[in-house]
């Protein structure tokens, strides 16, 4: 067992890093939608007449997809720079979900533009779809980077369908994932040489120059410079691994100056170790400790080829990391009591949140869900910090007969009856996450203090 205790000063540091709660995410969706309608407003100045002509309508209809397309595929692109700032304030889990939203939309939306417009100019020169789509491709300007560019979006689109992904290596569908910044590259310039609404507006031209070019900025910072001065100056490596329980490795990483890193119990680093089998993917692991200026710590339980291979890595791999990242951190709390409920990979953020988080005896209960007890990670240190905190360590495993214990309103209030003046953190498995919600919601716990991040896309 690899115990990591550095309870009062993390406290500490947690105290500091507790702010008021901010409605981060509203004010981001206000903004996109803003933008998304001065993109219809500058569509409307460009068409004085709505012509009940087919050829007309069709045509009409394609710059307007085009144009919310090519607007969408920036907020896409923005949404893949993991912007620090975004992610602690609305969450890395819900700005994963906006990513593959938006790029669904981009996707239907340059499709239809596609259509509408071959359409359009077919009704309107009284030729056939294939030999309009010729015509188009080849003698509009830009049209074969254009084309090049859509077909590589409509192929990310179709991988990334989860049908499709679910049947992938994650290293495959990681790679091709990355062509979408050769295809937005491509289809740019295409927007600028053909779109009607930038060809004779300069000032337009302008702000799709600027609306890309930040999108781009933070892009080509956050998710390349900062991870390569990020990694330069801490210079990571791996201490050890330690065997906590079947299938449950931790994994002791070293530095320099880590405290410097800004993590925070409940966040996690994006991690490529440098070895092979390893070095060309990135997995997500969250933190099972509080940081120290000296050492890291990060908890894995092996269910797939990866979390499997980090169970063997040698003393002395260099690491690669990128991060921090994630919001179900201290300065989401609002309450004095606190639940925490985990499963599974669940509880290497909880173990370091119930080590950390500030608190009374009494203030802090944290229920750890598990098929079995030989399936309780780190359990002799989450009773150990129980026992020095007084605060409360609960299980729930399933029965001789593998019945599973539920997660329900009455047996919350009965294991807290002053549940409902409780912040909630949960933390496991999708299915484990939406039963703790639901029974949470209709035992009293009102949503905004209901803190969840999930990775399940």
């Amino acid at each position: 067992m690899a115990i990591m205790h550095n309870g009062r000063a993390a406290r500490r540091q947690t105290m500091r890093a507790i702010r008021p709660q901010r409605q981060g995410a509203r004010p981001l969706l206000a903004m996109w939608w803003a933008g998304a309608i001065g993109v219809m407003a500058l569509w409307w100045q460009n068409t004085p007449v709505v012509h009940i002509d087919l050829a007309e309508w069709l045509l009409g209809s394609g710059r307007l997809t085009g144009l919310l397309g090519g607007y969408t595929i920036a907020v896409v692109v923005l949404l893949m720079a993991r912007v620090p700032a975004l992610e602690r304030r609305v969450g890395s889990d819900r700005v994963a979900r906006w990513h593959a939203m938006s790029g669904r939309f981009a996707v239907s939306l340059v499709l239809a533009h596609l259509l509408l417009t071959i359409g359009g100019y077919s009704v309107q020169a009284n030729t056939g779809l294939v030999e309009q789509t010729l015509v188009i491709v080849l003698d509009f300007p830009r049209m074969i980077e254009a084309t090049v560019g859509t077909a590589l979006l409509l192929v990310i689109g179709f991988i990334s369908a989860r049908a499709v992904r679910r049947r992938m290596r994650y290293e495959i569908w990681y790679y091709l994932h990355l062509l979408t910044y050769v295809a937005v590259y491509l289809s740019f310039w295409h927007q600028l040489a053909a779109g009607a609404e930038f060809v004779a507006n300069p000032t337009a031209r302008t702000l799709w120059y600027v609306l890309y070019g930040v999108a781009g900025l933070l892009l080509i910072w956050y998710r390349v410079l900062a991870p390569i001065r990020l990694n330069r100056r801490h210079r990571m490596r791996v201490e050890r691994t330690v065997y906590e329980s079947p299938g449950v490795v931790s994994v002791l990483i070293t530095g320099r100056r880590l405290h410097r890193l800004g993590a925070q119990p409940g966040q996690f680093f994006r991690w490529r170790f440098l070895t092979d089998g390893l070095r060309w993917s990135s997995n997500p692991y969250s933190l099972s400790a509080a940081p120290r200026p000296d050492l890291l710590r990060i908890t894995v339980k092996a269910n797939g080829e990866h979390s499997e291979a980090v169970s063997r890595l040698r003393p002395g791999t260099r690491v690669w990391a990128e991060g921090p990242y994630g919001a179900m951190t201290a300065a989401r709390r609002s309450q004095e009591k606190v639940l925490m409920i985990a499963g599974g990979a669940g509880i290497t953020p909880m173990r370091a949140l119930f080590e950390t988080l500030p608190g009374e005896p009494g203030d802090l209960t944290l229920l750890y869900r598990a098929s079995k007890t030989e399936d309780l990670a780190l359990w002799g240190e989450l009773r150990q910090i129980a026992a020095a905190r007084g605060a409360r360590l609960l299980y729930a495993v399933n029965g001789p007969d593998g019945v599973r214990p539920e997660i329900t309103p009455k047996r919350l209030r009965e294991l807290l009856p002053d549940i409902d003046d409780h912040d909630v953190y949960v933390c496991g498995p999708a299915g484990l996450a939406r039963q703790s919600y639901e029974a949470l919601r209709e035992a009293g716990v009102p949503d905004r203090r209901i803190h969840h991040e999930s990775f399940e896309m």
